[in-house]
């Protein structure tokens, strides 16, 4: 793999840096928002889930710009989103226009999910694009720690404005960056421009590298696509079926096991429990921190590991922790003696979770689905995220208000638990192969936990035997 490929993927991942920061420095900003503006807790649901709502929209709608504008095109424009969201929601005068300029940054978060995975993974070949493309939920938890640390370390002494405001300067950064960034070949060769596509290819590829072999496997590829249905129609299709159930499924369960919930609302749900503001701040320190040393252990194992088999192993453990926080709460031990206990069930559910099913979430989604439907399939893929994200944080506080925090911990431990048994039943191992045999696997019906891994591709054949 070349250093250009990586500084490719690198660059694009600056997306997912934006995404953590924007989505969790209202962890911290919270509060002092809730204080300036006297917001009741509905209010301060609104606040939170507003850039979710936008991020909802913004995956819904980017599937269809980026395969008429191209990936890196998509991208830029989503850079430059992020930089006027950023900036209105610094100045906004009221909290109604606050959650307003949320929706406008949510658009660019939601995009940039559906559009910088696809573009990773449509660049990268096949036996490293789990790495590069978990280089995007690295840079999520880093966006996320670096968020925290504003808002333990700021707190006191930087406005909550300017903490926004903060995450335009990155966004600078991506959009200047990506005009030299090469286009994804995929996305080209299915425009026919196919020298085009070679020459962005042997940017990306050893200078030994069989390009005109992959181009025609890509080519291959589209030609039986040209076949199907395209967009979202296609995804109705008998054969694509299970890659929408598998991806979105994930996608779901990324968000609904409760992970986001913490990110946003540890402090919040901390100092209802008894603890001071500087703990609960720092807590959330340590939260973000273990989400991006997991993520980053994530990238170095998932193609060793696979995606399946990382998250079997890590989500029971998920669960016990939330099951083992959710006693702790419902037995009233939160005082100052016990909160070593709290801190490390809230800490061992980081650690599983961020190291496991959320190391998958968007990878998943930018490898499953047939080229020919794959814009569609990943703009569904983040509108569940940001959807099951939008009526996870939509309701969190309320829950805990109506059943207690240790109540609300027990349902998100059930969740975990679904998502393990989701997981063992639709979701095949991806490790290793292409986008075009996973292309092939579906149109074979091999698709499956059982199957898929022993499925030989049609076009694998045949290109061992030329």
């Amino acid at each position: 793999m070349t250093p250009f490929m990586w500084l490719a993927a690198a660059t694009a991942a600056i997306g997912g840096f934006l995404y953590g920061y924007d989505t969790g420095i209202i962890a911290g900003a919270l509060l002092s928002i809730t204080e300036e503006f006297a917001l009741p807790h509905a209010m301060q649901e609104v606040v939170a889930a507003a850039i979710l709502f936008g991020a909802t929209l913004g995956g819904l709608g980017t599937g269809a710009v980026s395969d008429r504008f191209g990936r890196r095109h998509t991208i830029i424009a989503i850079a430059a989103l992020f930089t006027a969201g950023a900036v209105a929601a610094s100045l906004a005068p009221n909290a109604t226009l606050l959650a307003l300029s949320r929706v406008v940054l949510g658009i660019a978060v939601g995009a940039s999910s559906q559009s910088i995975p696809a573009y990773v993974a449509e660049l990268a070949p096949a036996e490293h694009r789990g790495r590069l493309v978990v280089a995007f939920s690295v840079a999520i938890g880093l966006g996320i720690l670096s968020a925290s640390l504003v808002g333990y370390g700021l707190h006191d002494t930087l406005s909550w404005r300017l903490m926004i405001a903060a995450g335009a300067a990155p966004a600078v950064v991506l959009f200047s960056a990506m005009f030299a960034l090469p286009e994804s070949p995929r996305w080209l060769v299915a425009q026919g421009r196919r020298d085009a596509a070679r020459a962005a290819l042997a940017r990306v590829r050893p200078a030994n590298a069989d390009l005109d072999g992959e181009l025609d496997g890509i080519t291959q590829a589209i030609a039986q696509s040209d076949r199907s249905t395209p967009g979202w129609r296609g995804l109705a299709e008998h054969w694509v079926r299970p890659a929408v159930i598998a991806g979105c499924g994930t996608a779901a369960f990324t968000q609904l096991v409760g992970i986001e919930m913490m990110i946003y609302y540890a402090p919040t749900l901390l100092k209802g429990v008894g603890f001071g503001e500087g703990s609960a701040l720092l807590t959330n320190v340590g939260i973000a921190a273990i989400y991006l040393v997991m993520t980053a252990t994530g990238l170095a194992i998932v193609d060793r590991v696979g995606r399946r088999r990382l998250s079997l192993v890590t989500l029971p453990g998920a669960a016990l922790s939330l099951a083992a926080l959710g006693a702790l709460f419902v037995l009233g031990r939160t005082g100052p003696d016990d909160a070593p206990f709290v801190v490390g069930c809230l800490f061992l559910f980081m650690v599983f979770q961020a190291g496991g099913l959320q190391v998958i979430g968007w990878l998943t989604g930018s490898e499953v689905y047939p080229l020919r439907v794959r814009a569609a399939g990943t703009s569904a893929q983040a509108a569940t995220v940001w959807g099951s994200n939008l009526l996870l944080t939509g309701t969190a506080l309320s829950l805990i208000h109506h059943l207690g925090a240790g109540g609300a911990m027990w349902v998100y431990a059930g969740l975990n638990a679904l998502a393990f048994l989701f997981v063992w039943r639709y979701l095949p191992e991806l490790k290793g192969r292409s986008l075009e045999e996973v292309e092939d696997a579906l149109r074979r019906d091999h698709f499956t936990p059982e199957h898929f891994a022993a499925a030989q591709p049609r076009y694998r054949e045949a290109r061992a035997t030329a």
